[in-house]
């Protein structure tokens, strides 16, 4: 059974030092991918943009500095005020967004009630997946040859 767990969060999108606007951020956990979060960020002018990652690297990042790759998470300022830095890199360009922490946390908290942390692969339907994406590929090849 597909459940989801969906949030929206307001979040700035840090263009320079100077410059920040606030921008909706929907933010999106499936039953059917429990490793994954969804971030679709609502740019203005742009179509929406979509990022997957690590769950477990969100909550991490919330905590402590998390990710070396693509994706970095990275709480900053005051302890009891602190907010989340989330910085996504596509080759040499990148993205950093702001947001508080107590959205994100709360988010966390309700796809942990649905999924517990750890026990991810008793929901992941990993044959369904690979069947899937042979199914994908031998069509392709298919119709290119």
């Amino acid at each position: 059974m597909r459940e989801s767990v969906q949030a929206e969060v307001m979040m700035s999108f840090l263009v320079s030092e100077e410059l920040a606007f606030r921008i909706p951020v929907e933010l999106r956990y499936e039953t059917v991918d429990p490793y994954a979060v969804r971030l679709t960020f609502h740019l203005p002018g742009d179509a929406p943009v979509t990022w997957v990652f690590g769950r477990e690297l969100l909550v991490e990042g919330v905590l402590d500095a998390a990710g070396d790759g693509d994706v970095r998470v990275c709480p900053v300022g005051q302890t009891a005020t602190r907010e989340v830095h989330i910085t996504l890199q596509v080759g040499s360009e990148q993205a950093l967004f702001r947001a508080g922490k107590a959205p994100l946390l709360a988010f966390l908290d309700r796809t942990d009630r649905l999924v517990p942390l750890g026990s991810e692969r008793a929901h992941a339907d990993f044959d369904s997946h690979l069947d899937d994406a042979l199914n994908r590929i031998l069509a392709e090849e298919q119709s290119a040859g």
